[in-house]
């Protein structure tokens, strides 16, 4: 390659070569995948997924994948399964085998191992007349014409058909199972998704900060509540407990443009009646596409029904929440 459109010309012909073996792997889902993914939703045991070199590391991605979705998963490297790792399998695991040709020496060791212990194995290979395929009880093929490697060698087109079954695996035992965003979240709670997912506005309000004042408060107490909580506004709530109004510092601004005399005025004169809340349980993000749609920054928040505090946007934005 001699310029920048050599380069990218060979990128168009890696990506076309990779789609179109992944395309033709649709014609290969049979029986032998239908009754993997049902053997795998009814099995009491772990899904053992093992592999060596390339396909060991693709092993690991799709171990991942099947835990993030619900399918209980583990990784066994082929090479140390062989020198003790194999104590890893339990009676009632699947152990799902990884590998392009079916042929190497690793592979050929660990599976008479896996069949003297009595698991089920299941090949997702490339070459269906191999050793492994040979041996296993179910074959998902990952056959691929070619490497986009210009030598044929490098794992390249492979590894990415073998990933492709392992998502189809996985995405199939999802739906399954029902899993659910909900559970999901559950898996990720420390994610930005999962945070979306399971964070309520009562997590993240500041119990500590509680404007308020009441209707009859002077203006002055009711810039000085402002100001002290940092929240940008104040609830105005009456004798009963009922939030009957808010007062932000934008109607503070608007008063003092409009007032040359504001010493009498009181939090009812200036306050906006039937406020924006948000329940203390609702997600945060739905709170946040609320303040969006309002085009406002904080909302109250009642706790059945009762003040219970404000939330501002860049609370819950620092928490990794978005709309």
């Amino acid at each position: 390659m001699n310029n920048t459109a050599d380069i990218a010309q060979e990128a168009i012909r890696i990506i076309e070569k990779e789609a179109d073996s992944i395309q033709k792997l649709a014609s290969f889902i049979d029986e032998n995948f239908t009754q993997t993914v049902e053997l795998l939703y009814k099995t009491e045991g772990r899904v053992v997924v093992s592999g060596i070199g390339k396909s060991a590391i693709i092993a690991q991605k799709i171990v991942a994948t099947f835990n993030s979705t619900g399918t209980p998963a583990i990784f066994m490297h082929a090479a140390d399964a062989i020198h003790g790792d194999l104590g890893i399998v339990q009676p009632h695991d699947i152990v799902v085998c990884l590998s392009k040709s079916g042929h190497t020496a690793e592979i050929k060791a660990l599976v008479p191992l896996i069949r003297q212990r009595g698991n089920t194995l299941i090949a997702v290979v490339s070459d269906v007349h191999s050793y492994l395929a040979q041996q296993a009880d179910y074959v998902l093929r990952a056959t691929v014409d070619e490497e986009a490697c210009p030598c044929n060698l490098a794992p390249t087109t492979s590894t990415t058909a073998q990933l492709v079954i392992g998502d189809a695996l996985a995405i199939c035992l999802m739906r399954l199972r029902g899993f659910t965003s909900q559970d999901f979240a559950r898996i990720h709670p420390g994610g930005s998704l999962g945070r979306r997912l399971y964070l309520r506005v009562g997590d993240v309000v500041d119990k500590s900060r509680r404007p308020q004042v009441s209707p009859d408060a002077s203006i002055q107490q009711t810039i000085i509540t402002i100001s002290e909580n940092r929240l940008g506004a104040t609830a105005v709530v009456d004798t009963r407990g009922d939030v009957v109004g808010i007062v932000t510092d934008g109607d503070v601004r608007r008063m003092i443009e409009k007032s040359p005399r504001f010493d009498t005025l009181t939090a009812q004169d200036i306050m906006a009646g039937n406020p924006k809340t948000v329940d203390a349980e609702t997600l945060a993000s739905a709170a946040v596409e609320k303040m969006e749609a309002n085009e406002i920054s904080q909302l109250i928040v009642l706790s059945k029904g009762r003040y219970a505090g404000m939330v501002h946007l860049h609370d819950l934005l620092r928490e990794g929440v978005e709309s």
